[in-house]
């Protein structure tokens, strides 16, 4: 996948908007990231249910993103590192995540 796919998928999810934060692209619903790329090394993070998160950052490519809250964010290398549709999952299982945050009625505009 190269970044304009992954653009394109992450602001196909209804709500999702996008914007920078810290010199990083990112991702948001209700004003939440759930996806934050860095442009210029290629890597990004993305929440991770904390159950998944061992096998996760067991993989070459894949560590706990710093900054981020620990077993919850992952940092992945770049992204060849998931085939397409895992990374598509896991930018849905993200977003997901955040979602559950969010109010019942915010949750509604969303789904």
């Amino acid at each position: 996948m190269d970044i304009e796919t992954f653009r394109t998928y992450c602001l196909s999810l209804k709500g999702t908007t996008e914007g920078m934060k810290w010199d990083h692209l990112c991702f948001m619903i209700a004003e939440k990231l759930f996806v934050i790329i860095d442009l210029e090394l290629g890597s990004f993070s993305l929440k991770c249910d904390p159950e998944d998160f061992d096998a996760l950052v067991g993989r070459p490519g894949i560590e706990q993103a710093s900054h981020m809250a620990k077993r919850q964010w992952i940092k992945v290398s770049g992204l060849e590192v998931m085939p397409e549709e895992e990374l598509k999952s896991r930018i849905a299982i993200s977003r997901a995540l955040i979602m559950a945050k969010l109010s019942k009625k915010a949750q509604a505009l969303y789904i």
